[in-house]
């Protein structure tokens, strides 16, 4: 067996432990993995700790990702930002200070392409150009991946698996709808109404209209969810927490 094979293969078992070692904690089951027909994705976290994951799309924006990092910093929570990699590199320094500011990053492919859609090589070629893109500006190889409109198959898994990362989407109630640009008060209730412990909270940083309301409803969103007691947490924190 060549060293190819045999590379991949200990990666495989690595990423297929870790999945036993999260999806056998107490109270956990069936709660952070979502097996289908494809394989195992992440879609939430642990139901028995009041916490909740923030998690941002398809940035950065000039703009709106950075009041998104001041109220992120005027509360001391930490989120994850699912990154394109063409944007991370039109605007590095926001990338930088998202990382030094102690939030994840996240992979969400070069161009916001469908990965169900395209061919095993054009979605690595974009998922590895990605990854060294983020690498460059942190140091940091990320260790999620999202894949734009949540759309995945076999192959997305696979690759993602041999390259000893995980497929991360959200919640079945929380998606904020923000993409729509919805009224404030919708983002609002549509976050809200249905939160539970262990949510993975899905927003937007980056919209494709004159304004977005995201961070107008998160002025509102965050306090309320720390009135209730939540606890904000990065992905990777989520993903520990819900081992043990």
């Amino acid at each position: 067996m060549n060293n190819l094979k045999t590379n991949k293969i200990l990666c495989v078992l690595l990423v297929l432990a870790n999945l036993f070692f999260i999806n056998s904690g107490q109270g956990s089951k069936k709660q952070v993995i979502a097996e289908n027909e494809y394989g195992m994705v992440v879609k939430s976290g642990t139901k028995n700790k009041k916490v909740v994951a923030l998690t941002f799309d398809d940035g950065p924006h000039p703009r709106y990702t950075e009041d998104i990092l001041n109220i992120l910093d005027e509360y001391d929570i930490k989120a994850t930002f699912f990154v394109l990699g063409k944007l991370a590199e039109t605007y590095p320094d926001i990338i930088k200070r998202q990382w030094e500011e102690g939030h994840e990053i996240g992979n969400h492919t070069y161009s916001h392409i469908d990965a169900k859609n395209a061919s095993k090589e054009k979605l690595l070629e974009e998922y590895k150009k990605t990854q060294d893109i983020i690498y460059s500006i942190t140091k940091y190889e990320p260790k999620v991946f999202r894949p734009p409109y949540g759309s995945f198959d076999k192959k997305v898994i696979d690759m993602v698996e041999e390259n000893s990362s995980m497929v991360v989407l959200w919640s079945a109630n929380q998606d904020s709808k923000d993409w729509k640009n919805p009224e404030i008060e919708k983002i609002i209730n549509n976050t809200l109404s249905n939160v539970e412990n262990g949510d993975i909270i899905l927003f937007h940083d980056y919209v494709y209209y004159d304004e977005s309301h995201t961070v107008e409803a998160l002025k509102q969103i965050i306090p309320e969810l720390k009135s209730r007691g939540y606890e904000f947490v990065t992905l990777s924190e989520l993903l520990k927490l819900s081992r043990n």
